[in-house]
C-alpha cells in the first residue's frame, strides 16, 4: 500500500467524523470541512492507487528484463 493510500483513508475517516459532528451539532462549518476532507482523501487515495500501479508495472518490467536474455545466433554473434 502506498503512503498516499493511507493518507487518503485517514483524511476520509477524519472527514466523516467532522461531517457527522457538524450534522449532530448543527455546525455547518464542520460539516463542510468534513465533506472537503472526504473529497481530499478520495483524491489522495486515487493518486496512491496510481502510484502503486506504476510501481508494480516498473517492478514487473524489471523482473521480466532478466528472463529473456539475447541468445547468440550465427546471424547475431556477440563479441
Amino acid at each position: 500500500m502506498d503512503k498516499k493510500n493511507l493518507e487518503g483513508k485517514v483524511d476520509k475517516l477524519k472527514g466523516k467524523v467532522k461531517e457527522i459532528g457538524g450534522v449532530a451539532t448543527d455546525n455547518r462549518d464542520w460539516e463542510s470541512e468534513g465533506k472537503l476532507d472526504r473529497i481530499k482523501g478520495s483524491v489522495k487515495e486515487g493518486l496512491g492507487n496510481l502510484r502503486q500501479g506504476i510501481k508494480d508495472k516498473l517492478d514487473q518490467l524489471d523482473d521480466n528484463k532478466g528472463e529473456n536474455p539475447k541468445s547468440e545466433t550465427p546471424e547475431n554473434p556477440q563479441p
